[in-house]
């Protein structure tokens, strides 16, 4: 069986949260929460109703999702300094190849009081419809899943985004292992704990 490639592409549940040209809602919208719960609720929903990628006698075992409670502090204001040549990096994977991926810049943010940054990532030859982060942090194989969280970021034309930790979530090869799913790079690696998002799978 050959096996499946992860899907750049959000949710549909994603796309209906985020605002469309911003990422998700900032933390004083008085929504924020309503949309945030929704999201996971519509996750879980889609998730139980298909066999992919959680197999049928998994569900019992894996749904509903884990989460950690939401975290206003863990939405953010970013800047992204975009690079200026857009390097192609090769991106470790869970099925051990390669993904060629580009370094479209990088997302500079203050998280509890800390000067942080991420990469942003994207397929390239594509037109850039998300930023792809994938991240580790220090809850990394304790409390989440041991290859790091992903989150998906719209791009913005003013290079202000939001970064929201509360809509981070687990690669599919969490659920099912044909999946492959790129591993975050070195400069993804944050040596803070990220609790906001999705912790690992589990009972």
């Amino acid at each position: 069986m050959p096996r499946r490639t992860f899907r750049f592409a959000v949710l549909a549940a994603v796309a209906a949260a985020a605002a469309c040209n911003s990422g998700p809602p900032p933390p004083d919208d008085s929504s924020y929460l309503t949309t945030l719960i929704e999201w996971r609720a519509n996750r879980d929903r889609e998730w139980r109703e298909t066999d992919d990628p959680i197999p049928v006698n998994r569900r019992e075992e894996l749904l509903p999702l884990r989460y950690y409670p939401p975290d206003a502090n863990y939405a953010v204001p970013a800047q992204l300094r975009l690079s200026d040549d857009r390097p192609i990096v090769q991106v470790p994977t869970s099925t051990g190849t390669q993904r060629r991926l580009q370094v479209v810049g990088t997302l500079e943010f203050t998280l509890n009081g800390q000067q942080l940054s991420l990469g942003a990532l994207s397929p390239p030859g594509e037109p850039i419809r998300n930023l792809f982060v994938p991240f580790a942090d220090l809850t990394t194989g304790k409390e989440t899943y041991s290859a790091g969280r992903y989150l998906d970021i719209v791009p913005t034309s003013t290079g202000i985004y939001t970064i929201d930790f509360n809509y981070a979530y687990n690669p599919t090869c969490a659920y099912n292992a044909t999946y492959e799913c790129p591993y975050p790079p070195p400069s993804n690696r944050l040596k803070v704990p990220i609790r906001a998002g999705e912790k690992a799978p589990g009972a």
